[in-house]
């Protein structure tokens, strides 16, 4: 390339940039978290379908298949915490840096991210494949469904770096703005792991181990797709030679992303608790608990995406000293939130036995799935508070209060709640523990929100009328 030309694309490249600035920091706010968060809520309707659809279509083999697969959905729980940390972490630092013009810091904490999170990838399926046996076991399988959990935990932990990978990418591409990127990655490894699973599965006879590979195939898919569309545009391009484990990179990837961390680590735990504490009943409320928890993921996924539109507007907004424009969002947010989820609560109730027998036509299976859908579902408008709080929380760099907020639902309240209600109250405690702590997280949630909000609005007085030397 000429130095004409080369100064010519330099150029273009800085408009851009200039033109994403204008777009983030000047852009009403409503319609900018809309823009911004259609394709993100797409995204993370895309994530629920992935672990939606092995359950819809194992569910057609069996009970003991449809509880092997919630078995091993923590593992995937703990797979998918992992990639939003590093791509949580990364981002939030990432675009604060760009909102603070400093490109350079942004490119060397994306190539970092992504580095780190595939080598976590791989030890991670390293050590799941060595104990697999003894993982399942723990995680509650019993000698019905050990074979089949081991069948379905092995093959997708093969995809663990891809899956992780695909995270932090999305992540990147969603905190600089490029949330159409983003989606297109995640949908088209869903919409190939739709097709494969009934392929895999009914015509080639694999069973749950079929459906396993269907995931991991779009997830490579999806990863591939997206490290393509990080090379396009402005879009920041991972460079191995921006790599830098450096403890300042570290620690912003450690402080950005633990929340999310602890949000979905300790979602995977809850989910091992539940499971073993449900399996006490048998395979049947086991699959019915694990129904109940992929359609309340698929309803707050949406919630989720909600949110994530707004976490660039958040951490952009934020590194520019916009704090007025972080506020005007965050009410945004849960205003409309609360609305979405008053009128899915309503869904749930109303038609909560229809919802677990579209997944799995068995009585027991909707007896259980029913109760625990309704108990959720009544708690369900809170999380609209306690989600974008905690969003809020990470985006600007509050690490330590985001991991709070984050570890509410799952940790704090869920964990001590599921090993006490259902020595209390038997099945029913199994049923209505995750919306009790719904109901508690919020005590935690507001004041932390309320005394962040305050500061900002000092902040923006402050720079109003400064003081006078």
């Amino acid at each position: 390339m000429s130095e004409a030309e080369n100064t010519q694309s330099m150029s273009g490249q800085t408009a851009a940039a200039e033109e994403r600035y204008r777009l983030l920091t000047e852009t009403p706010i409503p319609q900018l978290i809309l823009r911004l968060s259609v394709p993100t809520i797409i995204s993370m309707l895309v994530t629920a379908i992935y672990n939606a659809a092995d359950t819809f279509f194992v569910g057609r083999i069996s009970t003991e298949a449809t509880a092997a697969v919630g078995l091993a959905f923590s593992v995937m729980a703990i797979i998918q915490a992992m990639g939003f940390f590093c791509g949580q972490g990364s981002g939030n630092y990432l675009s604060r840096m760009l909102g603070a013009g400093e490109r350079k810091r942004a490119e060397e904490m994306a190539a970092t991210g992504l580095a780190l999170a595939l080598i976590l990838g791989v030890v991670l399926a390293a050590v799941t494949i060595l104990f697999i046996r003894p993982l399942a076991m723990f995680l509650g399988a019993t000698g019905s469904t050990v074979e089949e959990t081991v069948s379905y935990l092995r093959i997708i932990t093969l995809g663990a770096p891809f899956m992780i990978g695909q995270f932090v990418i999305n992540n990147q591409l969603r905190f600089q703005g490029s949330a159409m990127y983003a989606m297109v990655g995640l949908l088209s490894g869903a919409l190939l792991n739709i097709a494969l699973d009934p392929l895999l599965i009914f015509v080639f006879h694999m069973g749950v181990a079929g459906a396993a590979l269907a995931t991991v195939t779009g997830q490579l898919v999806s990863f591939c797709v997206l490290l393509s569309g990080s090379m396009r545009g402005v879009n920041i391009h991972p460079s191995v030679r921006n790599i830098r484990f450096t403890p300042h990179y570290l620690f912003q990837i450690v402080n950005g992303g633990i929340p999310a961390l602890f949000r979905q680590g300790l979602a995977a735990i809850a989910t091992v608790l539940l499971n073993r504490a449900a399996g006490v009943y048998g395979d049947a409320v086991i699959a019915g608990m694990s129904v109940t928890t992929r359609v309340m993921m698929f309803v707050a996924s949406a919630l989720i995406g909600f949110g994530q539109g707004y976490q660039p507007v958040c951490a952009f907004n934020y590194g520019a000293g916009k704090r007025n424009r972080v506020r005007e969002g965050y009410f945004f947010c849960v205003k409309y939130g609360t609305a979405f989820l008053l009128c899915m609560s309503a869904l749930c109730l109303c038609f909560a036995p229809q919802i677990i027998g579209f997944f799995r036509d068995d009585p027991e299976v909707i007896a259980v799935g029913t109760v625990a859908l309704r108990w959720q579902a009544a708690a369900l408008p809170l999380q609209a508070a306690v989600v974008i709080t905690n969003m809020m929380l990470q985006s600007i760099g509050r690490g330590v209060k985001a991991s709070i907020t984050a570890s509410a639902r799952s940790g704090i309240f869920f964990i001590p709640l599921i090993l006490l209600l259902p020595r209390l109250l038997g099945l029913r405690g199994v049923e209505m523990t995750q919306a009790m702590a719904d109901l508690l997280s919020v005590a935690i949630c507001i004041p932390l929100a309320a005394a962040e909000l305050r500061k900002m609005r000092e902040d923006e007085k402050r720079l109003d009328f400064p003081l006078q030397p």
